[in-house]
């Protein structure tokens, strides 16, 4: 068997190795990277590696199998090397043969450890070529071993030892066959077939372990997306709740207030608490159904307050004995001027929010709303309320959320909050929307 006969055949064996396995794993992870599992909650997008990674053992398995197979080929291609030495009129010397197939048999040994010393294998086989026969064949895998697993620069070096070796061994004892021409020829030639087969098989591979960590990306991203999505909506749930529920339990606790400071007051005036509180905390669980019902029901099918719903607060605000002024001169509550859904809704939010506050933070102090604009251009809702009476209770201490929720509220339809305290000690809230046509 010839060198042209050695490469065809390994060519055959390793490319299963390579290639095949290369374009199942591609295939494998890019129907990942197109059907994504769903997103498990709560999972560490960045897992950190294991300290000492094992190989799957159905890929060490296929891994053995196909050193197993080459070895084979091998020792099979060298035991053909041996045979045609004993046909050849001119035999070599007898030590010269014992080495032969010494080194033969130490070289089909040594493939078992191609992959952990590649290198070192390789260039002691193609050294070995310079007087063995025989280790050929070990000669060439471990060339294209080389070729798989190292850079290119190490794989043109190893090339150049193996070409050179050979190239002695046929000025030493030439080719009775074949003229020299023709044997350096095929010598060179399959030199560059093994070594661009080899550097193909390893960009296949690195194609594949690109796909992989894409699709390893692609899992990640989709994993932070869902977290994203599900802060935002909880976000979006608090502010929700905070509006609805503050606005509720800040009358209650006004009305309860009362009942308990004026405990000899007359019992129709009594009574009439009892009933503000009883209808207040009975709103209340109304509101809370409806918010977590946002949970259950599609987009859009639950009713959502509007610009015309702020005459309903203020009506709340007055039975509950804080003295509210209404200048709507842009007509908006009125119906005069349609406002759209989302800016209407923003505008409630912080009329809502605003009455809300001063009753917990200035009780019984006058509170005027102002809607100025026009259409095309911007509306403008002010809340202002004056310092809070003489001999009131202290206010609680403010957290700031559902300033800093009317603030993302106004952000995310380009409309402008402010805030503060004014000349005369009271507080002002000032809501800048634009009012498209």
């Amino acid at each position: 068997m010839n060198e042209t006969d050695q490469w065809a055949l390994l060519f055959q064996v390793d490319s299963y190795d390579g290639v095949l396995w290369g374009d199942v794993g591609a295939l494998h992870w890019l129907a990942r990277a197109s059907h994504p599992t769903p997103p498990r909650p709560r999972l560490n997008p960045m897992p950190s590696p294991p300290t000492t990674p094992e190989r799957p053992p159905r890929k060490a398995l296929r891994t053995r199998l196909v050193d197993s197979s080459l070895i084979a080929i091998a020792v099979a291609l060298a035991l053909t090397a041996l045979q045609i030495q004993s046909n050849e009129p001119d035999q070599l010397p007898t030590w010269l043969l014992t080495a032969d197939r010494l080194t033969g048999l130490l070289g089909c040994v040594a493939l078992w450890w191609r992959r952990t010393f590649p290198v070192q294998i390789a260039i002691a086989l193609a050294a070995a070529s310079s007087y063995s026969e025989t280790v050929g064949g070990a000669a060439i895998i471990a060339l294209f071993t080389v070729a798989i697993h190292r850079s290119t620069r190490a794989t043109i070096g190893v090339c150049a030892i193996s070409l050179a070796a050979l190239s002695t061994y046929q000025l030493l004892w030439p080719d009775q066959v074949a003229p020299p021409v023709t044997i350096f020829t095929i010598i060179a030639l399959g030199h560059a077939a093994t070594v661009a087969w080899g550097l193909s098989v390893r960009n296949r591979r690195a194609l594949v372990t690109s796909l992989r960590e894409r699709a390893a990306a692609a899992e990640v991203e989709a994993q932070l997306r869902a977290e994203h999505s599900e802060r935002e909506a909880r976000q979006s749930l608090a502010r929700e709740m905070h509006d609805v529920l503050g606005h509720r339990l800040s009358l209650l606790s006004v009305h309860a207030g009362a009942l308990a400071y004026a405990r000899t007051a007359p019992p129709d005036d009594v009574a009439q608490a009892a009933e503000v509180v009883r209808a207040n905390a009975h709103r209340a669980l109304q509101d809370l159904r409806e918010v977590i019902g946002v949970l259950r029901a599609p987009v859009g099918e639950l009713p959502l307050p509007d610009v015309e719903d702020v005459l309903g607060l203020i009506d709340e605000a007055r039975e509950a004995g804080t003295p509210v002024e209404l200048r709507d001169d842009a007509g908006v509550t009125s119906g005069g001027q349609a406002l759209p859904d989302v800016q209407g809704r923003t505008l409630y939010r912080m009329v809502q929010e605003s009455l809300t506050n001063a009753r917990k933070y200035a009780p019984g102090a006058p509170v005027v709303v102002r809607i100025t604009g026009r259409p095309g251009d911007h509306v403008v809702v002010e809340v202002v309320n004056r310092p809070p009476a003489t001999g009131a209770p202290a206010p609680p201490t403010s957290s700031g959320t559902g300033l800093r929720g009317l603030q993302e509220r106004a952000r995310l339809v380009s409309g402008r909050l402010d805030h503060g305290p004014t000349d005369s000690g009271g507080w002002q809230v000032r809501l800048r929307l634009p009012w498209p046509t």
